[in-house]
């Protein structure tokens, strides 16, 4: 499985989007700033968003459509699934 995600800082007023194999490994990487770049410099750490494809060209095609979005679409499908922008970390993995 490949998984498209968003995460979010502690304030939600930076977004990240990333795409991945394990996703939990992938988060547990980014909170525990072993990713060196953008989610280390603002600390981006929250999982507030994500979607499972079967094939990796469809959640690479998902990532590039995602990051090509303006910020408020964005914030509506996050806020359509997880509209308290919980940290999704700790039920998924």
């Amino acid at each position: 499985m490949f998984y498209v995600y968003i995460l979010t800082n502690e304030s939600n007023n930076v977004l990240y989007i990333g795409v991945t194999s394990d996703i939990c490994e992938r988060v547990y990487q980014h909170r525990e700033q072993l990713v060196e770049g953008f989610t280390q410099k603002y600390n981006v750490h929250k999982l507030v968003y994500y979607e499972q494809f079967e094939e990796v060209y469809d959640a690479i095609s998902r990532e590039k459509q995602l990051k090509n979005w303006r910020r408020q679409w964005k914030i509506d499908l996050i806020e359509k699934e997880n509209p308290d922008w919980v940290d999704l970390f700790d039920e998924l993995c």
